[in-house]
């Protein structure tokens, strides 16, 4: 059986592998593996490819939330509006720096915040917005800039899975007031292991945030502030100024491998796949379908296709199947069952297919067939 995973990096890297091993020695012979020449110039063309004057490179997505959070001063008896259905790291930032994370519900069409009911969670304790580009689906930055701004709120984009994604034209990362990206080799601009990076137009908080990532440290030896160690190591930067070059390409890829999953679900009844945002492009990080239950499913429909599909040699994936607010380490927040509706109900229905930019058809249609004959 031909095993259709859910992602593949080996044709990727069978790509770029000369100019790959040719940037890695280069780097290992510098004798410069950490904040050298290389970090200084993914920066500069990673902020060029944003649209932003700054860039700061970090050790993670996550880091990159953190240092944008503390570089903003936001902690304890802060509150931050952001989505309860992404991965955890999100919410969890703001419970690291001692601030309460708010959960508004999705939008089941794009799985993103919806923006319509983020005016009603804002209390005087609010002091940003995390709005999450979910599976490379832009968030509407318009409406939600133009709350932020009535409310002088700040506006901290997690990027993690649209790198490359624009609204009206603007990538995202670059109509906030940060843009944070995970460089996990997941994601639509990978690297081999973790790395991370944030985008402003602000250079004092540029400068802000290169202190913290140093221990709270502009000057080696004397600390201003606690921080923390969170470097891109110059390997990392010089595999991601590769791919970078690349990353129009395959995102073109994924998009037409969307456009063909659209076109084969149109046709399969209880199927409801994703809708694209007018005004936003997506670079579909993950192409996630919602398999409605009904009363006579018993509440395992999702599971059940996945397993058949599994048996015909497509695999899939959950992302993902506990909303952050009914987590246990969120119980003392007051988020009953059914508070936040849409995100707990597509919990149960999303199925991720496969999605990756060197996808063929044929792949395609396979996973179609074993969709279809799986409900």
């Amino acid at each position: 059986m031909n095993v259709i995973p859910p992602l593949d990096l080996t044709q990727q890297f069978s790509l770029i592998q000369a100019e790959v091993n040719e940037a890695v020695s280069a780097v290992l012979a510098s004798g410069q593996y950490v904040n050298g020449p290389i970090n200084q110039q993914f920066e500069q063309e990673f902020a060029a490819y944003v649209g932003t004057p700054e860039c700061v490179v970090c050790n993670s997505g996550t880091d990159a939330l953190y240092l944008s959070l503390r570089a903003y001063d936001i902690g304890e008896g802060d509150e931050v509006i952001t989505t309860p259905f992404s991965f955890f790291a999100t919410a969890e930032v703001i419970s690291m720096v001692r601030a309460t994370p708010v959960f508004v519900d999705i939008d089941p069409d794009t799985f993103n915040l919806d923006v319509a009911q983020i005016e009603a969670a804002i209390t005087p304790k609010t002091r940003a917005i995390m709005p999450v580009h979910l599976f490379g689906q832009p968030v509407d930055m318009t409406r939600l800039m133009a709350i932020a701004q009535r409310h002088n709120l700040r506006v901290i984009e997690d990027c993690a899975q649209a790198t490359g994604a624009t609204w009206h034209g603007a990538q995202v990362g670059s109509i906030g007031d940060v843009g944070c990206f995970s460089f996990f080799p997941t994601k639509n601009l990978g690297a081999c292991g973790d790395g991370g990076a944030i985008t402003t137009h602000d250079p004092a908080i540029a400068r802000r945030m290169r202190m913290l990532r140093e221990h709270g440290s502009h000057v080696r030896y004397y600390h201003d502030e606690v921080g923390m160690n969170s470097r891109l190591d110059a390997v990392q930067a010089a595999i991601l100024r590769i791919k970078l070059r690349y990353l129009d390409r395959w995102n073109s890829q994924r998009q037409a491998v969307a456009n063909r999953y659209q076109e084969l679900l149109q046709a399969i009844p209880g199927v409801v796949a994703p809708r694209a945002i007018a005004g936003g492009l997506s670079v579909w990080n993950q192409y996630t379908i919602r398999l409605t239950q009904t009363q006579t499913d018993g509440g395992d429909r999702r599971d059940r296709i996945r397993q058949a599909l599994q048996q015909q040699g497509v695999s899939s994936m959950i992302y993902y199947p506990i909303p952050i607010h009914r987590q246990v380490v969120y119980a003392g927040l007051g988020y009953g069952a059914g508070s936040l509706p849409w995100s707990e109900r597509v919990a149960t229905e999303v199925l991720s297919l496969p999605m990756f930019p060197e996808l063929a058809p044929e792949q395609q249609e396979a996973v179609m067939y074993a969709l279809k004959d799986s409900l």
